[in-house]
């Protein structure tokens, strides 16, 4: 018996030993973990930029307020009341009214000026009347003065000298003032005319004046010049025009526009960083945030040269504008989309997740599994996007690797590259190229900012 139990108990113990050795040995060469481990592909590859933006049309008709509002010294015209967004009207449906409070004020000054220039006028019109009427009495008082004293002259030849003279001297004096009085007629005439042109002038603009503020305050009842969909307009703050809002000369005064809805674009704003990624005419898809599975094809038509600073941010960005090459029924100006611009393309490219990639002494590293061995291991990196990167030397397609160092991975000797490297020369102060492109991407188009 108590060889027996001396069996049973070395029997026990060999089992004690063996079993969580087979264990761990078939857990070595069980399924790996893919939430540590991660496969070397290989395939096209692609880098994209991905980026918010909202939809509008690319043609739309203007909706606007008068048209000579800052000659009314109309400059902050207030919106009464408006159409909610998205009513479709007619031509020359009501869309809008603007508060006719300042207008009002404007138009009674310009009556006041009116009837004073009107007033003056007339007044000018009755002075000059008057004075030239007595001008020309005076002158055919005048004319029989002379008739007079031809006649004494005339009469004086028989009579002394001294009395003939006297007749003489009278007839040239009547004769002389005579034509002193016509010559200050003309002058007196010419006076009336400027007097009369500086007072119609006045009054010409006064009425002139007064048909402005009166077509003005006609625009205050704002009309649909075509027929569509009213979608409000923007201030400089992003902000729409609704109800409250001002409109004014220096932008158009735009209350609201008339999209073309067949021709939709996206336009977004990209940083500072990603922007030399991005020109003319590269692919785009477009999703919808409200129906994240509708997918629409699209291109980048404009790439701004200029920065600006947008409001409540800080960071520089640059206005790029994306056209949908697919027309929808669904889509409607002010949706939000996301935008994934394909910067570069590169087919049958190695690459990892961008977490599998390590730097260690300055040297850039993996950890690869061989077997149930870990290695580090030396690689060379090509072009990068937000979450993979291309390998150039080091990996082979199939390969398994950490997504993150394992324990005293510190102690572990890199397995280092051997020959020339494979990464392509590229232009001066371009990181961002790591290996040669399927097309070469032209500079950033032109865009008045």
């Amino acid at each position: 018996m108590r060889y027996i139990r001396n069996r049973w108990f070395i029997v026990g113990a060999i089992l004690a030993v063996l079993v969580p050795s087979a264990w761990l040995m078939a857990r070595d060469v069980g399924p790996e973990d893919t939430a540590l481990v991660a496969r070397v592909k290989k395939g096209e590859f692609r880098v994209l930029v991905t980026t918010s933006g909202e939809l509008r049309a690319k043609k739309f008709v203007q909706i606007t307020g008068p048209a000579n509002a800052q000659a009314a010294n109309q400059y902050q015209m207030k919106i009464a009341s408006i159409v909610p967004e998205g009513t479709v009207v007619k031509a020359g449906d009501v869309v809008a009214e603007l508060d006719r409070a300042t207008i009002a004020a404007r138009m009674s000054e310009v009556n006041i000026a009116l009837t004073k220039a009107l007033a003056v006028h007339e007044q000018a019109s009755l002075d000059s009347t008057l004075n030239l009427s007595k001008a020309r009495e005076d002158m055919k008082n005048m004319e029989l003065g002379l008739e007079e004293r031809r006649l004494a002259k005339e009469q004086a030849v028989y009579e002394a000298p001294t009395i003939k003279r006297q007749a003489e001297i009278e007839y040239e004096k009547a004769e002389r003032a005579l034509a002193q009085a016509k010559m200050d007629y003309v002058t007196k005439t010419s006076q009336a005319q400027a007097k009369m042109r500086e007072v119609g002038a006045d009054k010409d603009r006064q009425t002139n004046l007064m048909k402005v503020v009166q077509e003005v305050m006609l625009g205050f009842t704002v009309r649909a010049p075509a027929p569509g969909m009213v979608i409000y307009a923007k201030d400089w703050n992003g902000k729409k025009r609704g109800v409250g809002g001002q409109v004014n000369p220096w932008d158009g005064a735009v209350v609201a526009t008339l999209p073309d809805l067949t021709v939709m674009e996206s336009q977004t704003y990209i940083n500072e960083i990603d922007i030399r990624k991005l020109a003319v005419g590269q692919a785009v898809q477009i999703s919808l945030d409200s129906d994240p599975t509708k997918k629409f094809p699209g291109k980048v038509t404009e790439v701004a040269n200029v920065g600006e600073q947008r409001p409540n941010s800080d960071a520089k960005v640059f206005e790029v504008k994306v056209e949908l090459t697919m027309s929808d029924t669904t889509l409607r100006p002010g949706m939000t989309t996301s935008n994934a611009v394909e910067t570069y393309k590169i087919p049958g490219a190695l690459y990892v997740p961008i977490e599998a990639v390590t730097t260690d002494s300055g040297v850039t590293v993996v950890y690869k599994r061989d077997g149930s061995k870990t290695v580090k291991q030396e690689i060379e990196l090509g072009t990068m996007s937000d979450d993979e990167v291309v390998i150039l030397r080091g990996l082979e397609e199939g390969d398994r690797v950490l997504l993150a160092p394992p324990p005293q991975h510190e102690l572990m000797v890199a397995v280092r590259l051997k020959g020339p490297s494979l990464k392509p020369k590229t232009a001066p102060g371009d990181s961002a190229l790591g290996m040669p492109l399927t097309k070469t991407a032209p500079p950033p188009a032109t865009k008045k900012s």
